[in-house]
């Protein structure tokens, strides 16, 4: 399902607007970005092989993760990849529920939940 970029950072920005305020908060530091697609490093960061479809990603350290004796370090960013997201949705309402299941999903690493501890939630 192909949608315009403006539409798919709208439905980013939904996502988004549609936190409770307690997540809001915790995020107000982190840019949220739309891209097509993983770069080759993004996936070799991960431990994947090329080709794999991921549909977003955290680069930061996670909130867990934070300390004073740490050095200078980027602000943490979550990239939503739309391309991939519209290759697995293939009605409006998959792709809503998708780019919002896949926000979330950022969000909880940036808040220093694994993906391990993110499946035995269901997520």
């Amino acid at each position: 399902m192909d949608i315009t970029r403006e539409a798919f950072e709208r439905l980013v920005a939904q996502a988004l607007d549609d936190l409770p305020a307690e997540f809001a908060e915790k995020i107000a530091n982190v840019e949220v970005v739309v891209e097509d697609q993983p770069t080759p490093q993004d996936l070799e960061k991960q431990g994947l092989p090329p080709g794999t479809l991921v549909l977003g990603t955290y680069r930061g350290v996670p909130l867990t993760g934070k300390s004073v004796f740490r050095g200078f370090e980027m602000p943490p960013r979550i990239v939503i990849f739309q391309r991939n997201l519209e290759r697995i949705a293939n009605t409006p309402q998959s792709i809503i529920a998708e780019v919002r299941k896949t926000v979330l999903h950022e969000i909880a690493h940036h808040l220093g939940i694994s993906d391990s501890r993110l499946r035995e939630l269901g997520y």
